[in-house]
């Protein structure tokens, strides 16, 4: 028998959204592990904010909410609260009840500002990181790096020199341009929109943008992300990042450092030896820097396969995380989301690896 299609404009539920949820969602042990790495960042938040005046949203939920973004590839604050208004499970994540009221976009963007003033990514992510090293998915002496260009939210027509003496743009909103054969670079150019932005490429040939360069340590047991890092799209920047890093592990024990042949320089073999780490670099068919007796070493070929490992987070952070084309300005910002990021794809990571132990 065919059901009526009735049209009801009222409805009653006595179901929290707490029961709606299937004991088995992924976003459950998500929600689970976040939710103590925000107990962790309690005080933190109290120092934060005032002790009186009218409340503002709550930090717990302003993370939340962009844990959400990043997981589902929302690409915008008012498609994300176009969500919440109307998603029974989104609503259930960040902690609102059927007939809370969403928060306004802009609204919501000036309070993540606040977040974005403060060191809150890098607290969320430490908080992340001590959790996996208290469920043991943490290798202390396996590491691998590499870098990642990050395009810029800015564009070549942007760009005027340093010195001035250029035509000012044309009037209008998107001016047509014409920059064919004109010959730039960081130290003649700058961009107006983004001025910390940097010209690169990602291989000699390819096309020249405005971006950052996003760095990631990872460790090569479960390949989670240890230390992020975003600088400048200079280049070596992936060298000295990556020496900056390493530079920030815990104690004082050898470890090993896997990387390819763009680490494969003079100087990162010796910086790494005085920070006793063994660089484990993918040599160089002529002048490499490794030695050769140490890439005959069976631990030399182990961290040759897991340091791919690395590539990992970067594909999931551009295309899960829209971390391919950043939508801030200036590397402070860029680099919080970034590391944000980097707690959003260990959290995901930690979710499948408990999944696969239990």
């Amino acid at each position: 028998m065919r059901g009526n299609d009735e049209h009801q404009d009222a409805m009653f539920s006595y179901i929290s959204p707490e029961q709606r949820v299937p004991a088995e969602h992924p976003l459950r042990a998500v929600r689970e592990m976040t939710d103590e790495a925000l107990r962790g960042l309690d005080r933190r938040f109290g120092r934060m904010y005032a002790k009186g005046g009218r409340p503002s949203i709550a930090p717990e939920r302003l993370l939340r909410a962009l844990l959400l973004q990043m997981l589902y590839s929302i690409r915008s604050e008012r498609m994300l609260m176009e969500q919440l208004d109307y998603n029974l499970l989104f609503r259930w994540f960040v902690g609102l009840n059927m007939d809370d009221r969403v928060w306004d976009a802009s609204s919501f963007s000036q309070n993540r500002d606040r977040l974005l003033a403060g060191d809150v990514a890098q607290a969320f992510f430490e908080q992340v990181r001590r959790q996996a090293e208290r469920a043991g998915l943490l290798s202390d002496e396996h590491f691998s790096v590499d870098g990642t260009l990050i395009e810029a939210w800015a564009g070549q027509k942007s760009l005027r020199r340093v010195d001035g003496d250029d035509e000012p743009p044309p009037a209008g909103r998107n001016p047509t341009v014409n920059f064919h054969g004109e010959k730039r670079a960081n130290d003649t150019h700058v961009s107006t929109t983004d001025p910390e932005a940097m010209l690169a490429r990602k291989t000699r040939g390819s096309e020249t943008k405005l971006a950052y360069r996003g760095h990631l340590l990872t460790e090569n047991r479960n390949g989670l992300i240890v230390r992020t890092l975003v600088t400048h799209a200079y280049g070596n920047a992936e060298t000295h990042a990556a020496l900056q890093m390493l530079e920030k592990l815990p104690g004082g024990h050898r470890v090993t450092c896997g990387a390819d042949k763009g680490f494969d320089t003079a100087e990162f073999e010796r910086e790494c030896r005085n920070m006793n780490v063994v660089a484990h670099v993918a040599r160089k068919a002529a002048g490499s820097a490794i030695p050769a007796p140490r890439a005959r070493g069976v631990g030399y070929q182990i961290s040759q396969r897991r340091r791919k490992l690395v590539a990992e987070p970067f594909g999931w952070m551009k295309t899960v995380a829209l971390l391919r084309k950043t939508r801030h300005r200036g590397r402070e910002r860029v680099s919080w989301m970034f590391t944000f990021a980097g707690a959003a794809y260990n959290l995901v990571r930690m979710r499948k690896l408990r999944e696969a132990t239990a």
